[in-house]
């Protein structure tokens, strides 16, 4: 897995050079933040088997799933991503959303083995939705024994979201425990497979602090994740962000 992404990376970082929204991949530092939702996705969700990306964005993460040869599909309140406009001959789709009805996905029932959040869940009341309603179009979607990657949850007692608000520089307006993950995810009839906190170090500052085209090694990459997997376990009640895993049983 970690081969199949360091080739992915290195696309987007060149996608970057045309495509400034790709922020993430300005840097090795910044772009292995998903690594863990990479080894995630490869643990519980087979090869070539058929996966939602539930709030695309920029496309960075429909981009790995159809480069690793997932049958992808897309969906958003945008138009399609740049980098996703070449991919729809390896087996992607992308279908726009309706912003005045934030919690319809527009796909057919049990059409996916998997559906995946990436920064997503947080904002849904920020565009009018509402989280349980918005699991339980989720659980619509998914086969039974089908699951829900849900990351980069913010954490309620993260200290960088602590330290951001104290600076006064954005930080997210909901954030979530344990308890809330539970309780959504039991409110849609989906039964929680993992629930982990990580992150203590920030990853996205080492982009605000980049000078044009500066790429960190990856032996310091390497380096830095290791550094960031041993202090989130030694301080894992603040670390950033929180990844779970749910289940529709079958």
């Amino acid at each position: 897995m970690y081969t199949r992404y360091q080739t992915v990376v290195s696309e987007l970082m060149d996608a970057y050079q045309d495509n400034t929204s790709l922020t993430q991949f300005q840097n090795l530092i910044s772009a292995h933040q998903y690594l863990r939702l990479c080894n995630t996705l490869a643990r519980y969700v087979g090869d070539g088997e058929a996966v939602l990306d539930w709030g695309t964005g920029n496309g960075h993460f429909s981009y790995f799933l159809a480069r690793s040869g997932h049958v992808t599909s897309g969906y958003g309140f945008g138009e399609i991503p740049d980098v996703c406009r070449g991919l729809q001959d390896e087996h992607y789709t992308y279908k726009r959303g309706d912003i005045a009805d934030p919690v319809t996905i527009p796909y057919g029932d049990q059409s996916f083995d998997a559906v995946v959040s990436v920064g997503v869940l947080e904002h849904v009341r920020d565009s009018g939705g509402d989280e349980i309603e918005s699991l339980r179009e989720i659980y619509r979607l998914l086969k039974p024994g089908g699951v829900f990657i849900c990351y980069h949850l913010p954490n309620q007692h993260s200290w960088i979201e602590w330290a951001l608000r104290l600076t006064g520089r954005w930080s997210h307006k909901h954030r979530y425990t344990q308890h809330d993950i539970l309780s959504l995810t039991e409110s849609a009839g989906l039964h929680v497979l993992k629930v982990e906190r990580y992150a203590i170090l920030p990853r996205n500052i080492w982009s605000w602090a980049n000078t044009g085209n500066l790429v960190i090694s990856p032996r310091l990459a390497q380096a830095y994740d290791r550094l960031d997997e041993l202090l989130s376990v030694l301080a894992s009640p603040i670390c950033q962000n929180y990844c779970f895993v749910a289940q529709k049983r079958c």
